[in-house]
């Protein structure tokens, strides 16, 4: 297998702390956002999206998409488990990752594309060129001061995203929660049980990776 990735970016990450949970090394080719190198003709070959992160099976298949890479990485290495131990809490991981994906770091994305002179023509990631819309900064926050109240209030009676066992769900929510610092959107001490979370979470080796 082999792993396209951003040291950067928050996407890949996502992938990388779930290798790093499993125990997992992969064979990696750093992709240069920043220097355009996801539109070069070499990586549109691999994913014509230009989006990291990429898996790279050995029969040639990619598959694209963080979600989609953990949970095939989750099939083919169960343990330790990382999407759930039976069909209820599986489904709850997908449910919490896919909240989290929608209200939390799309927020953040908008916020940061919108206002970032790094992404002028390209608010929205992939080959679509798309205008900033500096409202949407504003719109982005807005959601994202929600978003990270409710998970404040989701902690005050759980350990992790999902009952007692840390999951995808929470490597998704820490990596959104950094990613959201890079607009000045910080937990604050207005949200104690996001703030106690984050801490627990954020010392684990793998929230190096």
């Amino acid at each position: 297998m082999k792993f396209y990735d951003c040291a950067s970016a928050p996407s890949p990450r996502r992938v990388r702390l779930f290798l790093a949970e499993k125990g997992l090394e992969l064979p990696v080719v750093q992709v240069d956002l920043r220097a355009g190198e996801q539109f070069s003709d070499e990586f549109r070959a691999v994913n014509p999206d230009c989006t990291v992160p990429v898996l790279e099976l050995d029969d040639g298949t990619r598959i694209t998409e963080a979600f989609a890479i953990c949970q095939y990485l989750e099939a083919v290495h169960p343990d330790p488990p990382l999407m759930g131990r039976n069909p209820v809490e599986q489904a709850l991981v997908t449910m919490w990752n896919a909240r989290i994906e929608q209200h939390g770091l799309g927020a953040f994305a908008e916020m940061f594309r919108n206002f970032h002179k790094a992404f002028h023509g390209r608010a929205v990631a992939g080959t679509v060129e798309c205008a900033q819309i500096p409202a949407l900064v504003e719109r982005g926050r807005t959601r994202g001061e929600a978003f990270l109240n409710r998970l404040d209030r989701h902690f005050a009676n759980s350990e992790y995203v999902v009952g007692r066992d840390f999951t995808l769900a929470d490597i998704t929510a820490l990596v959104g929660i950094d990613f959201a610092a890079w607009s000045k959107m910080e937990i604050g001490p207005e949200r104690p049980n996001l703030q106690s979370w984050y801490d627990r979470v954020s010392a684990r080796p793998s929230a190096q990776a």
